[in-house]
């Protein structure tokens, strides 16, 4: 049990910090600037993302995610929003300019660095692209109307609609926020919480990183990476770097053996310091060689971007996502954000509804194919499925110590592996983000499922049992 915990580790952004999450810290300039950043970046992101009020920021996006910042919110200012600007500014310090975050069109909010003036906003990366509408017209899952004929009968959608209500009614533990399954490529069923609908976003957090290996995948189909090439970063371009053996591979297995203490789930600079993926990821150094460790790291999906990013380019490297992917496949109301100097933050910062992961679940189903178009090479769905070489307990299939009535986790290529659940497929791989993000695929049984939510430590949904009580409905008489 003690090691099958420990593998929840990497998800519950708040269960290892760098301080303890049950003390203060002291309010030092540093720290209260991380506290301004964070009120300031997650209200810009809600508001021009997700379009959401004052007061559900508040109980949704500031609270439970980070509380030693938010222990320090008395000592900064107010989220100030000027809607005209798209900008949300916290004051922290006499003498210091406030944080601010600014939000641009496809590329969301960018937080500007720790003493960074208004008018460096000027500086920020922005892109102009000719996106294409959403047609409500359009029958799923490019646009939005459903068929008016269900594809399961009467008995299995009330099953379904009842287990989906348990849900939201706490059955499952956390706070559901929505709940979508797709069947045989049809949603059947679907539901959101009292002011929330379809067209409303929510930050995926780790799920970013499932989304992160796709974009990958689309710029291997397109041969501008190869995954058994080094990452080829500038900064380990040096002769005799032995950081130069990191190949792409080994930071989509999370097995780059870069020191990421004390938590790889933590990299707050980067998040709420206004701090760069090019300075803060690219600096550590190595504590194990690489291929031969797994550890949950962020740095290691933000430098797969940047990977990319260094081959082809900046300008491209911003359109890309989009290009290649999102807009490919109907995911227009994905937001993928960046840095201030344009590195996506594919780790966790994209902001999307639960359509549009519906979307992404269902071309991992077709094997990388949409509408006729192959868009990831063929068999990446196994290729990102697969158990990585080096796993969470280390090398082999499953940990000595796992007591199989209760099924444990393993790791592929972005993705999780439920391995052993009751009652769930041993081919079911997820992408799983920090309070209660789902987005689950399970392949022998033609089924998706995307739960959001607002969880937080000590209340975390149960993603296997519903998984398992989903597919107890889908298969029950008609």
């Amino acid at each position: 049990m003690t090691r099958w915990l420990s593998l929840l580790a990497p998800l519950a952004l708040v269960s290892a910090p760098a301080l303890a999450q049950d003390e203060t810290v002291k309010p030092t300039i540093q720290n209260l600037a991380f506290a301004a950043g964070y009120k300031a970046m997650f209200t810009c992101s809600a508001t021009f993302n997700a379009g959401k009020s004052v007061e559900q920021i508040a109980d949704d996006e500031l609270r439970h995610t980070y509380p030693v910042y938010e222990s320090l919110f008395d000592d900064v200012g107010a989220a100030r929003i000027d809607a005209a600007r798209r900008t949300v500014s916290v004051t922290y310090a006499s003498g210091m300019p406030p944080r601010l975050a600014v939000h641009r069109p496809f590329l969301g909010c960018a937080a500007l660095p720790v003493g960074a003036k208004a008018d460096a906003a000027r500086h920020l990366p922005r892109i102009d692209l000719d996106a294409p509408l959403r047609d409500d017209a359009a029958p799923w899952p490019m646009g939005d109307r459903l068929p008016n004929a269900l594809s399961i009968g009467a008995g299995r959608k009330a099953a379904l609609d009842a287990t989906i209500g348990q849900a939201f009614d706490g059955a499952f533990d956390g706070r559901t926020s929505a709940v979508l399954i797709v069947s045989d490529g049809q949603i059947v069923g679907e539901r959101y919480r009292d002011g929330f609908a379809q067209d409303t976003s929510q930050r995926t957090w780790s799920v970013a990183k499932s989304i992160a290996a796709s974009v990958i995948g689309a710029a291997v189909q397109d041969e501008l990476i190869a995954l058994d090439e080094p990452a080829g970063l500038d900064a380990w371009s040096r002769p005799g770097d032995p950081r130069g053996a990191i190949t792409v591979e080994h930071l989509l297995h999370m097995a780059s053996g870069l020191n990421s203490d004390p938590a790889g789930n933590r990299t707050d600079d980067v998040y709420l310091g206004g701090g760069l993926v090019a300075q803060h990821a690219v600096s550590a150094g190595l504590d194990a060689a690489p291929g031969t460790r797994w550890r949950y790291a962020n740095n290691d999906t933000m430098l797969a971007l940047r990977a990319l990013r260094e081959r082809i380019g900046r300008e491209r490297s911003l359109t890309y996502p989009f290009t290649a992917l999102f807009h490919r496949i109907g995911m227009l109301d994905t937001v993928p954000e960046t840095d201030w100097d344009g590195d996506f933050i594919l780790s966790s910062q994209v902001w999307t509804t639960a359509r549009d992961l519906g979307r992404l679940g269902l071309l991992y189903l077709n094997d990388g194919v949409w509408n006729g178009e192959r868009i990831l090479p063929v068999g990446w769905s196994d290729y990102v499925s697969a158990p990585a070489p080096v796993q969470p307990w280390g090398k082999g299939e499953r940990p000595e110590d796992n007591d199989a009535d209760e099924g444990y986790r393993g790791y592929g290529a972005q993705f999780w592996r439920y391995l052993d659940y009751p009652g769930v497929p041993n081919d079911t791989y997820a992408a799983l983000g920090n309070r209660g993000q789902f987005l689950i695929i399970v392949p022998s049984r033609n089924i998706v499922i995307v739960r959001r939510g607002y969880d937080y430590r000590g209340n975390y949904f149960d993603g296997p049992g519903f998984t398992a009580a989903v597919l107890d409905a889908l298969a029950g008489p008609d």
